[in-house]
């Protein structure tokens, strides 16, 4: 499915990590297909409210704790800067589908990283 919002479809995701040789980029490249199918789930399901949106960045913060494993197997690890610069991605595409008011932390309240 692809991406209708114009503000979404022309942001490069995760382009610290990109930038930065400790994060691999097919690990990078995983992380960022969390996001665009995040984007996608909320473009299609369209969540009425801030609890609904929460539910959808829980279920994609899941998928980035899973790729923790793979960070480690390639010799990285989803540490400070890291997490800065997810935790910015999820507080990027919630403002960017209307939801101004989410709470960045709460978008990745279920990290384990």
């Amino acid at each position: 499915m692809p991406i209708t919002n114009q503000q979404i479809a022309e942001h490069p995701f995760l382009q610290g990590m990109y930038r930065d040789s400790y994060y691999p980029d097919h690990v990078v490249d995983q992380g960022r297909a969390v996001l665009l199918r995040l984007c996608e789930r909320i473009e299609a399901e369209q969540p009425a409210d801030l609890s609904a949106l929460y539910t959808l960045t829980h279920a994609a913060t899941e998928e980035f704790n899973l790729l923790e494993a793979e960070f480690d197997a390639a010799g990285s690890e989803i540490e400070t800067v890291a997490r800065e610069y997810i935790a910015e991605e999820f507080w990027f595409l919630a403002t960017a589908y209307g939801f101004k008011d989410a709470d960045i932390e709460e978008l990745i309240a279920t990290r384990d990283w």
